[in-house]
């Protein structure tokens, strides 16, 4: 490694460096595409800007907390584009994947449907459908609690920002039709040359039916909800009635579309993967599942929990938190430079490929201490305090962070607390968690046995 003065912070030396194991002609292309998640966390010991090559092309990994700031700080200078490309094939222009002024008016459009007061609202129906979700359980049950998180999302997601009348086999068929496509998302952007995509193979052909008939029924939705003309506050409703502020003009059925899908994907993988990964980590650690049921139990008294409550769960919060940084939802993510600029001290064209990793930052030691440890505590009192600003980045950060973020959080500490309230869950024994990064990490099945607390 070679230290490197940027001129932006002279009072900073940075290092940069090269990743090793390149491949002639592909570069770090397979240890990307077969051991991601390891290869992005050994990065930051060769530097805090680290070189990688994507077949000829050489990209950079920020590594240091501070240069993914100022990447994601500074949107005119490292641009969403590389992936985010290939992505709008998917998701269209929406609010993912757009960037400029169409980012900008976007999110101040829909942004009023991700207030806290509207956030309260959506939390009856999430403590409703959970639950109904779990009225089924019984003692001794063995289920796949990532199904059930899936599916329990999906719902939540119906309900919550597109409260529709879609009935229940419906949601299931959208459910099992995002599942293919999300795990689609990855490989085609990831794809090299993107050629893979356009073969007729089985899983292509697949993807391509799944994705048709989630936007056909996403299209049926926003078709019957302009017939109705019914404003219900939701972010449906928003999209629906949204007026461009200098023009005027309204989003088209296609332009919904989008939006909807997108939302559908971040409201319901996310969370849900999130959810799943708490619950494992709850049952392979019996101490720290003790102490949130006692927070729990201290908290609700017996009552179903409310938005109310959720501030007096302070070591649960901890809990899911940690969960995050362990297993981040948005474990990659890219820029491209829009014009030459600097970094870690560094000259980078134009063109340039800049990488940036939660999964990178949450697992570097010189960061958090012990990375591979569960350790809710890293985020009470004065250790939190601790935490260097930027480390932590599971949902982004600056104009693009994910807009969903306080929902997500909200949604994820209420179901945790409906559900622990009620259930212990525990890992079938000899499960072994294998995180799989696809669109979104997602952390594969994982069965667990329910027993009535």
């Amino acid at each position: 490694m070679t230290p490197a003065k940027s001129s932006a912070q002279p009072e900073r030396s940075w290092t940069t460096g090269t990743a090793p194991g390149s491949v002639p002609l592909l570069g770090h292309t397979l240890a990307l595409w077969r051991r991601p998640l390891q290869f992005l966390a050994s990065l930051p010991a060769h530097g805090d800007l680290v070189e990688v090559r994507l077949g000829p092309s050489r990209a950079y990994l920020a590594c240091h907390p501070e240069l993914v700031r100022q990447v994601l700080l500074n949107p005119r200078v490292f641009d969403k584009g590389g992936v985010f490309d290939k992505a709008r094939q998917l998701l269209g222009n929406s609010l993912s994947v757009s960037r400029g002024e169409d980012h900008r008016y976007q999110r101040r459009m829909i942004q009023p449907a991700f207030h806290t007061p509207k956030i309260a609202d959506y939390t009856a129906a999430v403590a409703d459908d959970t639950r109904a979700a779990i009225g089924s359980w019984e003692p001794g049950r063995t289920l796949d609690i990532s199904d059930t998180m899936h599916a329990l999302l999906m719902r939540v997601a119906a309900r919550t920002l597109f409260s529709t009348g879609i009935d229940e086999a419906t949601i299931d068929e959208a459910r099992h039709c995002l599942r293919i496509v999300s795990d689609g998302i990855y490989k085609r952007t990831m794809a090299p040359l993107g050629i893979m995509e356009k073969l007729p193979t089985p899983g292509n052909r697949r993807y391509d039916r799944a994705n048709a008939r989630l936007r056909q029924i996403v299209d049926e939705m926003i078709r019957e909800r302009r017939r109705s003309g019914a404003d219900h506050g939701d972010l449906l409703s928003t999209l629906l009635r949204a007026e461009h502020p200098e023009t005027g003009k309204g989003l088209d059925d296609g332009e919904v579309l989008d939006q909807v899908v997108t939302f559908l994907v971040a409201g319901s993988e996310t969370t849900a993967s999130t959810l799943a990964f708490v619950f494992h980590l709850l049952g392979a650690h019996p101490e720290v599942e003790k102490r949130v049921h006692a927070e729990i139990d201290e908290a609700l008294a017996g009552r179903n929990p409310t938005f109310e409550d959720l501030p007096s769960l302070e070591y649960t919060r901890g809990v899911i938190t940690e969960s995050l940084r362990l297993y981040p939802p948005s474990w990659m993510a890219m820029r491209v430079t829009a014009a030459e600029t600097e970094l870690g001290g560094r000259t980078v064209p134009a063109g340039t490929m800049i990488l940036y990793s939660a999964q990178a930052l949450h697992h570097n030691p010189g960061l958090f201490p012990d990375p591979e440890r569960f350790d809710p505590e890293r985020w009470l009192g004065d250790r939190a305090k601790e935490v260097e600003r930027g480390a932590l980045l599971p949902f982004g950060a600056g104009s693009h962070k994910c807009i969903g973020d306080v929902l997500a959080l909200t949604e994820t500490a209420l179901i945790v607390a409906t559900i622990a309230s009620r259930w212990r869950l525990r890992p079938v024994p000899g499960t072994t968690l294998r995180p799989e990064p696809k669109a979104t990490l997602e952390p594969g099945p994982l069965p667990m046995v329910c027993e009535p607390r």
